[in-house]
């Protein structure tokens, strides 16, 4: 006999659960017309009881402090955890599921560091764990390949999916900030915490690789076989300079399958202006994955903020809630243990070859560019186009050399070489080049 009523348990009541709650409450009967299910919030643990309810129309026994009344109430059918971090999460989250719950999160560290065991404790326990909102926001990504890509070869995912970074880079780009300036404006805007460094040192991002990285291809990926580098370096030089170019720098997530290996690296790219990832401003995000048979795709809304991840929270838990009344079956197993491959590994960042944007200030004398290029032929990497710029002061000049495809791992030496030349008087800057034909 199928049941269409579902009491829902939320824990934590910040920014993205005051979103969630508001959608349950206000668009309970819209969600009962479009599925047919009647979803009640009937608990809501929050540290701290607040004043008021921001205006949302709670009954009057909703709110608590003890997340045991959540975790461990026979009624709550569907435990949505929204307080973050790592360890009373994960012990909140296990312990429901072994009540016989199905979760619902937006905890990317979570799910990035504990997904594979959490999934094998689902499916152990014969419930949902659903995490649609850990990763991109309201963009519908991790549905979409874990159901949508299932008859494809995953090729390849590029991700722009850290808005902190993305308005840094368009603030810099388009209104000629410095880094610093663009950073303190995302913070006003509330697009970067206080401190901003799981941002833009790249680790929130990598986070998010690691998630989708483990959806397209059935392998785990530890944080630390990530490679990762974030943005702090960027100067308005190198925006200015890839622009003269043709190209604009974002921070790129990207995940390539390569022979028996897998590329999994997040960093500073320089993509072609003209390119669809190009033109994703702002806090957006956007993700294009490539499959065989398919070709590529484009996924783009607005990563973050209250709404936007609300909905991705609130999808889930429909999704969840139809598995449990019958109406729908899980066809698709949990993410990590569908056939985990045995057949791949994670490649080393020394093993990929790309091209390369290198940003010098040189001494202003003769034979410097012979020096340079010596060291770059000495190491199998031929030099593509090479700008000299005017002098920006006394005796020191600026130089762009943009390479052709080269082995990171003989770049890396390289740069360690011309470094150590003595004609160059501030440390190189490489930016790695992806051509896009899409």
């Amino acid at each position: 006999m199928e049941k269409s009523e579902i009491n829902v348990g939320l824990l934590g009541w910040g920014t993205v659960g005051t979103g969630v709650s508001r959608i349950l409450v206000n668009q309970k009967h819209r969600i009962y017309q479009n599925t047919g299910l009647n979803l009640n919030l009937l608990r809501i643990a929050k540290r701290t009881l607040p004043a008021y309810r921001s205006g949302i129309d709670l009954a009057e026994n909703c709110l608590t402090t003890d997340v045991n009344a959540i975790v461990d109430n026979p009624d709550i059918e569907i435990v949505v955890e929204l307080i973050g971090g790592t360890t009373d999460s994960l012990e909140l989250i296990s312990r429901a599921m072994q009540n016989g719950k199905s979760i619902v999160t937006a905890n990317k560290a979570l799910i990035a560091e504990c997904g594979a065991d959490l999934c094998q404790l689902a499916q152990k326990q014969e419930v949902s764990l659903k995490f649609e909102a850990s990763t991109a926001g309201g963009i519908p990504i991790i549905k979409t390949l874990r159901e949508s890509f299932a008859g494809n070869k995953v090729e390849s995912i590029y991700g722009i999916v850290n808005g902190t970074c993305n308005y840094i880079l368009t603030e810099m780009q388009k209104n000629g900030r410095d880094f610093s300036e663009a950073l303190e404006m995302a913070q006003d805007k509330g697009y970067a915490e206080e401190d901003p460094t799981l941002d833009i040192e790249g680790i929130d991002a990598a986070q998010k690789l690691t998630i989708l990285t483990a959806l397209a291809h059935h392998i785990s990926v530890p944080l630390n076989q990530v490679h990762t580098e974030g943005i702090t370096k960027i100067t308005q030089n190198d925006i200015q300079y890839a622009q003269e170019l043709g190209y604009a720098i974002k921070l790129l997530a990207i995940t390539k399958l390569r022979e028996t290996q897998i590329d999994v690296r997040v960093h500073p790219t320089l993509i072609p202006n003209n390119s669809m990832l190009a033109n994703v401003s702002d806090a957006f995000n956007a993700v294009c994955v490539i499959g065989d048979a398919v070709g590529p795709t484009l996924f783009y809304g607005q990563g973050a903020g209250e709404m936007p991840t609300a909905s991705a929270v609130v999808a889930d838990i429909i999704d969840a809630a139809r598995s449990i009344t019958g109406n729908s079956h899980l066809s698709i197993p949990p993410a990590w243990v569908s056939k985990p491959r045995s057949d791949f590994s994670i490649g080393s960042i020394d093993d990929i070859e790309t091209r390369y944007y290198l940003r010098l200030v040189v001494r202003d004398c003769p034979g410097v560019l012979a020096q340079i290029g010596t060291i770059l032929g000495n190491r199998d990497i031929s030099i593509a186009s090479v700008i000299q710029k005017e002098p920006h002061c006394k005796d020191s000049v600026p130089l762009v050399i943009l390479t052709h495809k080269a082995c990171e791992a003989n770049m890396y030496l390289a740069r360690i070489e011309i470094d150590n030349l003595e004609v160059v008087q501030e440390e190189l800057t490489l930016i790695r080049i992806e051509e896009f034909d899409f």
